[in-house]
């Protein structure tokens, strides 16, 4: 199956509700999801309680097509339950590796569901081996529900604990029992979680676009070695693990997350629209009209033309039915994909000089094709953009891209990257800028694929 390779992508998104009231919570959670949908396509699932039984639904497929019937709601009744969309880093894409989890557990059976990649995998699977535990996938996610079904600690809140001091890498884990909701964050805070307030229910979502849909309040986020415990006696916090260096993913910012999300109290579209507005000062050009990558490369087209004075025009028409594609994805069916996607309108174009922006780019296959399309259109000349600086690293944290021999920035220059793509001039946002743009002082963001310093 072939997806957008020219992109990163994310690992999941996570979502659970705790409702107060005899309430069934499967509908919210669904919604949730659905504002999730962009931080994993492959699988999703719901797992729901009553305070006796676990209920749970998951397939293969984007939210809508998972949970097309409405039979599928009444068969998940309970006022706690958790959701999860996938897309898989440590794990094949299949059945089995879709979540939640379900567990058994000495405190119980639990449902967990996880974002982030954990980078010490192969050692804990090597314990857990020892203890003659059947694999029933290959994720990551049921590695940690497994530590839980062996545990000896004296309760689960303890056992938890026990098991996130085993992780390394980043998560953001949500799990449920019979009679409360967790939510927990790495450490360093990589991937992101916040908590939400609907009526008398507490909800934890990946980011607040999956509160908004359902007109929830905000109330924070799960801070980084934070363990957040929702139960009928209401909202608690206890620290699993003092934060030294937090460093969320500097991607949440660029492209993973949604514009209308809030992350950090910095709006997402507000911070791409300065990264826009700094790349314009850094790489001025003279050109007729400025273009995004739709969607992603809106917000930071939208703030180069503001501050470059340059016309904003949306002429590259994005088809927003195109799927994924099981064809073999042969260099000839690649462009053909393009094509499918993105139709430049060449009445506008055609003897234009064109500043194309877009928030990043990795192996520059996709940018190579689009600047094509562009000068096939008419296109006198295209300046390329870029609103991120290059990336000339890989990421241990839960980001699927390509490696580092296929990423364009590595061990090329700006001049030879320029003529890879086919592009008249290019200019990539610096690191300082970026900052700039993300605007949030005294909070380190993880930026090993961009200055290769890792984080320990």
């Amino acid at each position: 199956m072939s997806n957008n390779t020219d992109k990163m992508h994310e690992a999941c998104g996570i979502y659970g509700v705790f409702s107060r009231e005899k309430m069934d919570v499967a509908k919210y959670i669904y919604y949730g999801l659905y504002a999730l949908q962009h931080r994993g396509q492959e699988s999703a699932g719901i797992v729901t309680t009553d305070g006796s039984n676990f209920r749970s639904y998951i397939g293969m497929g984007l939210v809508p097509v998972v949970f097309n019937n409405e039979s599928i709601f009444k068969d998940l009744s309970g006022n706690i339950g958790i959701g999860h969309t996938r897309y898989s880093t440590t794990g094949s894409s299949n059945l089995s590796n879709a979540q939640p989890i379900i567990s058994n557990t000495p405190f119980g059976t639990v449902a967990l569901a996880h974002n982030g990649n954990l980078t010490n995998i192969s050692e804990l699977k090597k314990e857990i081996k020892k203890k003659r535990y059947a694999f029933k996938g290959n994720s990551d996610s049921e590695v940690i529900g497994a530590l839980l079904s062996f545990s000896r600690q004296k309760d689960l809140v303890s056992a938890i604990t026990s098991v996130l001091k085993k992780l390394k890498g980043s998560f953001s884990i949500v799990i449920m029992t019979n009679n409360k909701v967790i939510a927990v964050r790495d450490p360093n805070g990589i991937r992101p979680l916040c908590i939400g307030k609907f009526d008398a229910s507490f909800i934890v979502s990946s980011e607040t676009c999956g509160l908004d849909i359902l007109g929830a309040e905000f109330v924070r986020e799960v801070m980084p070695g934070e363990m957040i415990i929702i139960d009928k006696k209401g909202i608690r916090s206890e620290i699993w693990k003092k934060s030294k260096d937090p460093a969320v993913c500097v991607f949440e910012f660029i492209y993973f997350a949604r514009p209308d999300s809030v992350m950090n109290d910095r709006s997402l579209y507000h911070a791409r629209v300065d990264m826009g507005r700094i790349l314009a000062k850094e790489h001025p050009v003279v050109a007729d009209y400025v273009i995004p990558v739709p969607d992603s490369g809106n917000p930071a087209a939208i703030g180069f033309a503001s501050k470059s004075k340059i016309p904003f025009s949306d002429v590259l028409v994005k088809n927003r039915y195109v799927g994924r594609t099981f064809i073999q994805p042969t260099q000839e069916i690649r462009e053909l994909g393009v094509k499918l996607k993105l139709n430049p309108i060449k009445q506008v174009i055609k003897g234009k000089e064109i500043v194309l922006v877009d928030d990043s780019v990795v192996r520059g296959t996709t940018s190579r094709q689009i600047v094509k399309l562009l000068k096939d259109a008419g296109a006198k000349k295209v300046h390329m953009r870029v609103a991120s600086p290059p990336i000339i690293g890989t990421c241990h944290y839960g980001i699927d891209m390509a490696t580092k021999k296929e990423l364009v920035a590595t061990n090329r220059s700006i001049e030879q990257i320029r003529k890879f793509l086919g592009a008249d001039s290019l200019g990539y946002l610096s690191l300082e800028g970026l900052k700039e743009a993300i605007a949030i002082p005294n909070s380190p963001m993880c930026m090993g694929c961009l200055n290769l310093k890792y984080l320990a």
